[in-house]
Protein backbone atom coordinates (compact mmCIF):
# COMPACT_ATOMS: atom_id res chain seq x y z
CA UNK A 1 0.00 0.00 0.00
CA UNK A 2 1.21 3.51 -0.94
CA UNK A 3 1.76 5.80 1.67
CA UNK A 4 0.88 9.16 1.28
CA UNK A 5 3.02 12.33 1.90
CA UNK A 6 1.29 13.00 5.17
CA UNK A 7 2.20 9.46 6.27
CA UNK A 8 5.82 9.10 5.43
CA UNK A 9 6.59 12.61 7.04
CA UNK A 10 5.16 10.69 10.14
CA UNK A 11 6.84 7.19 9.54
CA UNK A 12 10.28 8.90 8.93
CA UNK A 13 9.71 11.54 11.90
CA UNK A 14 8.58 9.03 14.63
CA UNK A 15 11.74 6.84 14.05
CA UNK A 16 13.64 9.91 13.91
CA UNK A 17 12.69 11.02 17.16
CA UNK A 18 13.21 7.56 19.02
CA UNK A 19 16.47 7.46 17.18
CA UNK A 20 17.49 10.85 18.81
CA UNK A 21 15.78 10.03 22.33
CA UNK A 22 18.26 7.08 22.60
CA UNK A 23 21.38 8.38 21.53
CA UNK A 24 20.83 11.37 23.76
CA UNK A 25 19.61 9.17 26.79
CA UNK A 26 23.28 7.15 25.75
CA UNK A 27 24.87 10.28 26.70
CA UNK A 28 23.31 11.53 29.31
CA UNK A 29 23.28 7.85 31.28
CA UNK A 30 26.47 8.03 31.45
CA UNK A 31 26.67 11.38 33.55
CA UNK A 32 24.87 9.62 36.61
CA UNK A 33 21.87 11.57 36.89
CA UNK A 34 19.90 8.76 35.59
CA UNK A 35 18.41 6.24 38.22
CA UNK A 36 17.76 2.48 37.40
CA UNK A 37 19.02 0.45 34.29
CA UNK A 38 18.36 1.67 30.62
CA UNK A 39 17.89 -0.25 27.81
CA UNK A 40 18.15 1.52 24.32
CA UNK A 41 15.99 0.48 21.07
CA UNK A 42 18.17 2.68 18.73
CA UNK A 43 18.13 0.61 15.74
CA UNK A 44 14.81 -1.16 15.64
CA UNK A 45 13.03 2.19 15.10
CA UNK A 46 11.28 0.12 11.48
CA UNK A 47 9.98 -2.37 14.03
CA UNK A 48 7.67 0.26 16.67
CA UNK A 49 6.66 2.59 13.81
CA UNK A 50 6.00 0.24 11.62
CA UNK A 51 3.77 -2.12 13.41
CA UNK A 52 1.97 0.97 15.82
CA UNK A 53 1.18 3.57 13.00
CA UNK A 54 -1.77 1.19 12.05
CA UNK A 55 -3.23 1.83 15.68
CA UNK A 56 -4.83 4.44 17.58
CA UNK A 57 -5.76 4.89 21.25
CA UNK A 58 -8.55 2.50 21.23
CA UNK A 59 -5.63 -0.21 20.63
CA UNK A 60 -2.92 -1.47 23.19
CA UNK A 61 0.49 -2.57 22.90
CA UNK A 62 2.66 -4.62 25.70
CA UNK A 63 6.29 -3.24 25.86
CA UNK A 64 9.60 -5.05 27.08
CA UNK A 65 12.23 -3.80 28.99
CA UNK A 66 13.61 -2.18 25.92
CA UNK A 67 10.41 0.11 25.78
CA UNK A 68 11.08 3.65 24.64
CA UNK A 69 10.84 3.10 20.75
CA UNK A 70 7.41 1.58 21.96
CA UNK A 71 6.04 4.22 23.87
CA UNK A 72 7.29 7.13 21.19
CA UNK A 73 5.54 5.09 18.50
CA UNK A 74 2.30 4.57 20.55
CA UNK A 75 2.17 8.75 20.68
CA UNK A 76 3.43 8.80 24.52
CA UNK A 77 4.70 12.44 24.49
CA UNK A 78 8.76 12.60 24.75
CA UNK A 79 8.47 15.57 27.56
CA UNK A 80 6.53 13.40 30.16
CA UNK A 81 8.56 10.17 28.89
CA UNK A 82 12.40 11.63 29.26
CA UNK A 83 10.64 12.78 33.37
CA UNK A 84 9.91 9.71 34.04
CA UNK A 85 13.42 8.32 32.95
CA UNK A 86 15.11 11.23 35.30
CA UNK A 87 12.66 10.00 37.79
CA UNK A 88 10.63 13.22 38.47
CA UNK A 89 7.20 13.96 39.77
CA UNK A 90 5.78 15.03 36.23
CA UNK A 91 6.98 12.12 34.54
CA UNK A 92 4.30 9.89 32.76
CA UNK A 93 4.59 7.36 35.49
CA UNK A 94 4.97 10.13 38.64
CA UNK A 95 8.57 9.56 38.35
CA UNK A 96 7.86 5.95 40.36
CA UNK A 97 8.12 3.74 37.50
CA UNK A 98 11.37 4.41 35.41
CA UNK A 99 12.73 3.26 32.04
CA UNK A 100 11.87 -0.34 32.54
CA UNK A 101 8.27 0.09 33.70
CA UNK A 102 7.13 3.41 31.61
CA UNK A 103 3.51 3.13 30.54
CA UNK A 104 0.50 5.80 29.37
CA UNK A 105 -2.56 3.65 29.29
CA UNK A 106 -4.36 7.09 28.30
CA UNK A 107 -2.86 5.81 24.78
CA UNK A 108 -2.94 2.22 25.00
CA UNK A 109 0.77 1.71 26.33
CA UNK A 110 0.32 -1.05 28.71
CA UNK A 111 3.93 -0.50 29.87
CA UNK A 112 7.28 -1.92 29.47
CA UNK A 113 8.44 -4.82 31.45
CA UNK A 114 11.17 -5.78 33.11
CA UNK A 115 9.95 -9.32 33.32
CA UNK A 116 11.17 -11.06 30.04
CA UNK A 117 8.17 -12.90 27.97
CA UNK A 118 5.86 -10.58 30.48
CA UNK A 119 3.70 -8.78 27.94
CA UNK A 120 2.05 -11.50 25.81
CA UNK A 121 -0.38 -12.54 28.79
CA UNK A 122 -1.24 -8.61 29.52
CA UNK A 123 -2.38 -8.45 25.63
CA UNK A 124 -4.18 -11.26 25.79
CA UNK A 125 -6.33 -9.53 28.14
CA UNK A 126 -6.56 -6.47 26.61
CA UNK A 127 -7.33 -8.68 23.22
CA UNK A 128 -9.98 -10.37 25.31
CA UNK A 129 -11.15 -7.06 26.35
CA UNK A 130 -11.46 -6.11 22.89
CA UNK A 131 -13.41 -9.11 21.82
CA UNK A 132 -15.81 -9.18 24.44
CA UNK A 133 -16.72 -5.39 23.98
CA UNK A 134 -16.80 -5.47 20.61
CA UNK A 135 -14.34 -1.95 20.57
CA UNK A 136 -13.06 -3.15 17.53
CA UNK A 137 -9.36 -3.09 18.89
CA UNK A 138 -6.29 -4.96 18.72
CA UNK A 139 -3.49 -5.46 21.17
CA UNK A 140 -0.41 -6.48 19.99
CA UNK A 141 2.48 -7.86 22.54
CA UNK A 142 6.41 -6.81 21.40
CA UNK A 143 8.50 -9.27 22.93
CA UNK A 144 12.36 -10.07 22.01
CA UNK A 145 13.87 -14.00 20.94
CA UNK A 146 14.69 -14.40 24.52
CA UNK A 147 11.21 -14.42 25.82
CA UNK A 148 10.14 -16.76 22.92
CA UNK A 149 10.96 -19.53 24.76
CA UNK A 150 9.21 -18.51 27.64
CA UNK A 151 6.01 -20.37 28.93
CA UNK A 152 4.15 -17.12 29.49
CA UNK A 153 5.03 -16.75 25.61
CA UNK A 154 3.72 -19.99 24.55
CA UNK A 155 0.89 -20.09 26.94
CA UNK A 156 -0.23 -16.60 25.10
CA UNK A 157 0.07 -18.19 21.37
CA UNK A 158 -1.80 -21.03 22.66
CA UNK A 159 -4.83 -18.81 24.38
CA UNK A 160 -5.13 -16.43 21.67
CA UNK A 161 -5.70 -19.02 19.07
CA UNK A 162 -7.76 -21.29 20.98
CA UNK A 163 -9.88 -17.85 21.81
CA UNK A 164 -9.47 -16.70 18.84
CA UNK A 165 -8.31 -13.21 20.31
CA UNK A 166 -7.56 -9.88 17.83
CA UNK A 167 -3.69 -10.00 18.78
CA UNK A 168 -0.69 -10.01 17.00
CA UNK A 169 2.95 -10.78 18.46
CA UNK A 170 5.58 -9.51 17.26
CA UNK A 171 9.07 -11.12 18.35
CA UNK A 172 11.80 -8.42 17.77
CA UNK A 173 14.77 -10.74 16.92
CA UNK A 174 17.92 -8.42 17.61
CA UNK A 175 20.05 -11.73 17.40
CA UNK A 176 20.57 -11.22 20.81
CA UNK A 177 19.17 -13.09 23.93
CA UNK A 178 20.88 -10.36 26.61
CA UNK A 179 24.62 -11.65 25.71
CA UNK A 180 24.11 -14.88 24.03
CA UNK A 181 23.89 -15.34 20.62
CA UNK A 182 20.10 -16.26 19.69
CA UNK A 183 20.79 -18.89 17.32
CA UNK A 184 21.85 -20.85 20.51
CA UNK A 185 19.94 -19.49 23.14
CA UNK A 186 16.59 -19.70 21.44
CA UNK A 187 15.23 -23.05 19.96
CA UNK A 188 13.71 -23.85 16.98
CA UNK A 189 12.03 -21.51 14.19
CA UNK A 190 9.77 -18.51 15.20
CA UNK A 191 7.74 -19.18 12.55
CA UNK A 192 7.35 -22.76 13.04
CA UNK A 193 6.53 -21.85 16.51
CA UNK A 194 3.95 -19.59 15.77
CA UNK A 195 2.21 -22.05 13.27
CA UNK A 196 2.36 -25.53 15.35
CA UNK A 197 -0.36 -23.25 17.12
CA UNK A 198 -2.35 -22.97 13.91
CA UNK A 199 -1.18 -18.75 13.94
CA UNK A 200 -0.49 -17.30 10.85
CA UNK A 201 3.55 -16.03 10.91
CA UNK A 202 5.37 -13.73 8.94
CA UNK A 203 9.20 -12.72 8.78
CA UNK A 204 10.04 -9.60 7.86
CA UNK A 205 13.08 -7.29 7.75
CA UNK A 206 13.16 -5.23 10.55
CA UNK A 207 15.41 -2.48 8.69
CA UNK A 208 12.70 -1.97 5.63
CA UNK A 209 9.96 0.10 7.61
CA UNK A 210 7.69 -0.64 4.39
CA UNK A 211 8.04 -4.24 5.07
CA UNK A 212 7.21 -3.99 8.85
CA UNK A 213 4.15 -2.03 7.66
CA UNK A 214 2.81 -4.02 5.13
CA UNK A 215 3.18 -6.88 7.38
CA UNK A 216 1.83 -5.48 10.12
CA UNK A 217 -1.28 -3.92 8.04
CA UNK A 218 -2.15 -7.74 7.00
CA UNK A 219 -2.35 -9.00 10.61
CA UNK A 220 -4.34 -5.83 12.52
CA UNK A 221 -6.59 -5.79 9.37
CA UNK A 222 -7.12 -9.71 9.92
CA UNK A 223 -7.51 -9.31 13.32
CA UNK A 224 -9.61 -6.13 13.46
CA UNK A 225 -12.14 -8.47 11.09
CA UNK A 226 -12.25 -11.52 13.41
CA UNK A 227 -9.59 -13.71 11.80
CA UNK A 228 -8.05 -13.81 14.74
CA UNK A 229 -4.29 -13.49 16.10
CA UNK A 230 -1.01 -13.51 13.85
CA UNK A 231 2.50 -13.32 14.73
CA UNK A 232 5.10 -11.34 13.09
CA UNK A 233 9.05 -12.69 13.20
CA UNK A 234 11.11 -8.69 12.71
CA UNK A 235 15.14 -9.42 12.17
CA UNK A 236 16.58 -6.34 13.41
CA UNK A 237 19.62 -5.43 15.21
CA UNK A 238 20.60 -3.13 18.68
CA UNK A 239 23.15 -0.43 18.35
CA UNK A 240 24.66 -0.05 21.56
CA UNK A 241 24.42 -2.60 24.47
CA UNK A 242 21.61 -5.09 26.31
CA UNK A 243 21.96 -2.51 29.21
CA UNK A 244 23.71 0.83 29.01
CA UNK A 245 27.26 -0.20 30.27
CA UNK A 246 27.34 -2.99 28.64
CA UNK A 247 30.89 -3.55 27.20
CA UNK A 248 29.85 -5.59 24.27
CA UNK A 249 32.46 -8.12 23.91
CA UNK A 250 30.17 -10.74 23.03
CA UNK A 251 29.72 -8.61 19.89
CA UNK A 252 31.99 -9.05 16.43
CA UNK A 253 34.78 -6.45 15.76
CA UNK A 254 32.99 -3.48 13.59
CA UNK A 255 29.76 -5.68 13.56
CA UNK A 256 27.78 -2.26 14.41
CA UNK A 257 29.68 -0.11 12.91
CA UNK A 258 28.66 -1.91 9.46
CA UNK A 259 25.02 -2.27 10.05
CA UNK A 260 25.15 1.56 10.94
CA UNK A 261 26.56 2.06 7.73
CA UNK A 262 24.70 -0.48 5.45
CA UNK A 263 21.23 -1.39 7.15
CA UNK A 264 20.11 1.29 9.35
CA UNK A 265 16.53 1.76 8.42
CA UNK A 266 16.55 5.60 8.62
CA UNK A 267 19.16 6.07 5.72
CA UNK A 268 17.37 2.77 4.26
CA UNK A 269 13.88 4.91 4.49
CA UNK A 270 15.41 8.28 3.34
CA UNK A 271 17.37 6.77 0.29
CA UNK A 272 14.05 5.09 -1.32
CA UNK A 273 11.48 8.19 -0.36
CA UNK A 274 14.16 10.56 -2.06
CA UNK A 275 14.95 8.56 -5.14
CA UNK A 276 11.64 8.07 -5.81
CA UNK A 277 10.43 11.39 -5.33
CA UNK A 278 8.11 10.85 -2.56
CA UNK A 279 10.10 13.37 0.04
CA UNK A 280 12.81 15.71 -0.49
CA UNK A 281 16.18 15.68 1.21
CA UNK A 282 15.58 19.33 2.53
CA UNK A 283 11.95 18.30 3.57
CA UNK A 284 13.77 15.43 6.43
CA UNK A 285 16.69 17.46 6.80
CA UNK A 286 14.06 20.24 8.70
CA UNK A 287 12.14 16.88 10.22
CA UNK A 288 15.77 15.74 11.96
CA UNK A 289 16.34 19.87 12.98
CA UNK A 290 12.76 19.53 14.38
CA UNK A 291 13.09 15.88 16.19
CA UNK A 292 16.73 17.34 17.73
CA UNK A 293 14.73 20.67 19.17
CA UNK A 294 12.26 18.49 20.72
CA UNK A 295 14.34 16.13 22.25
CA UNK A 296 17.20 18.70 23.65
CA UNK A 297 13.75 20.32 25.81
CA UNK A 298 12.61 17.36 26.95
CA UNK A 299 16.32 16.85 28.04
CA UNK A 300 16.46 19.98 29.80
CA UNK A 301 12.72 20.16 30.99
CA UNK A 302 13.76 16.79 32.78
CA UNK A 303 16.46 18.35 34.69
CA UNK A 304 14.55 20.65 35.92
CA UNK A 305 11.84 19.06 37.04
CA UNK A 306 11.19 17.91 40.88
CA UNK A 307 11.42 14.46 41.88
CA UNK A 308 8.64 12.67 43.62
CA UNK A 309 7.87 14.02 47.31
CA UNK A 310 8.08 11.73 50.46
CA UNK A 311 3.92 11.62 50.31
CA UNK A 312 3.78 10.88 46.96
CA UNK A 313 5.26 7.22 47.83
CA UNK A 314 1.87 6.41 49.38
CA UNK A 315 0.09 7.18 45.91
CA UNK A 316 -1.06 4.43 43.23
CA UNK A 317 -0.27 1.93 45.87
CA UNK A 318 -3.21 0.20 45.67
CA UNK A 319 -6.02 0.28 42.51
CA UNK A 320 -9.64 0.63 42.97
CA UNK A 321 -12.11 -0.81 40.26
Amino acid sequence: MQLNHEELRRAYRTMRLIRDFEERLHLEFATGEIPGFVHLYAGEEASAVGVCMHLTDKDSIASTHRGHGHCIAKGCDTDAMMKEIYGRKEGLCGGKGGSMHIADLSKGMLGANGIVGGGPPLICGAALTAKVLQTGGVAVAFYGDGASNQGTTLESLNLAKVWDLPAIFVCEDNGYAESTSSSYAVAGSQIERARGFGIPAEEVDGFDFFAVHDAARTAIERARAGGGPSMIHVRLSRYYGHFEGDGMTYRGAGEVEALRAKEDCLKRFRTRVTEAALLPAAELDEIDRAAADQIESAVQNAKKAKPPTEADLLTDAYVAY
